[in-house]
């Protein structure tokens, strides 16, 4: 078992809530395990978790080349880092397989020295993304402005009714596992019928896992029609969302805390994504 950052033994944040429950992290031999059982449960591969050794590194192959031509990810053995990106491969493999097709595209256009615009939007989004799920419209012009007091109090029972957010940055998950509480998502939003949404969300406004919302998103991400540069992602800061931080006065918090910050003069996002889900 790997320990908290700060020491407890429980794990009281949502977000960690939604990814390691009792708050233990499992080793590579558990992780290992988990992935031969759910490879078996829902048929998707997933890369298999090595110990990066010098050994295998010897095999000279770039970390996402070695996932795409040997299917083993290189794992540090007592990063924590490492084992949220494990869990991740294991909850949400769809999404990672078209993040690693696409960069490994891309180091074949570029080499492995250089990074293309597409490229840095996918890593934005593998370290510190999320998938917002919408069910209503007329919460986008009030994000889009960085209204978070409208977005956050106003519209507080908006959330897990109408929007609800599946956390995939193990990065993200890592901060806050860390102790850092006022986390920022990089989010693809993607519309979708409030019957499906309502079917699928839990505490915390959170979907666990969407398969068949994710397998179409997957598919845009391989495409290279999402994620093309990373202008495309909208920050979120997730302390806003009911049930994630608990202020006593929630207009001052969303007003003075410094993840809320004000949109920046000429930024503008792209529309959510409205033909993926049925």
């Amino acid at each position: 078992m790997l320990p908290r950052a700060d020491g407890r033994e429980t794990v009281e944040h949502p977000l960690l809530r939604a990814w390691v429950g009792s708050g233990e992290l499992p080793d590579l031999g558990q992780l290992e395990g988990r992935r031969q059982c759910m490879q078996v449960r829902d048929g998707i591969a997933r890369p298999a978790f090595r110990a990066q050794t010098p050994a295998l590194l010897a095999d000279g192959l770039h970390y996402e080349e070695r996932i795409a031509t040997c299917g083993v990810l290189a794992t540090r053995e007592q990063g924590v880092h490492d084992v949220f990106n494990a869990l991740v491969w294991l909850r949400h493999p769809e999404l990672k397989w078209a993040l690693n097709a696409r960069q490994v595209a891309g180091i074949a256009e570029v080499g492995p020295r250089e990074r293309t615009r597409g490229q840095y939007a996918l890593t934005h989004f593998d370290e510190a993304g999320a998938i917002v799920w919408l069910a209503d419209d007329a919460l986008v012009p009030i994000w889009d402005a960085h209204d978070w007091s409208a977005l956050f109090v106003r519209e507080r029972s908006a959330w897990g009714r109408s929007i609800a957010v599946s956390v995939f940055g193990h990065a993200l998950v890592e901060h806050v596992w860390d102790g850092h509480r006022m986390p920022v998502a990089k989010c693809l939003v993607v519309r979708v019928p409030s019957v499906e949404l309502a079917a699928r969300v839990g505490p915390a406004a959170i979907v666990i896992r969407w398969r068949e919302a994710e397998a179409h998103v997957a598919a845009q991400i391989r495409s290279g029609r999402l994620l093309a540069d990373p202008q495309e992602l909208r920050p979120l800061p997730l302390a806003g969302i009911p049930g994630w931080h608990d202020p006593h006065a929630p207009d001052a918090f969303v007003r003075d805390a410094p993840c809320f910050r004000p949109l920046r003069a000429g930024r503008r996002y792209p529309a959510p994504c409205s033909d993926l889900i049925d």
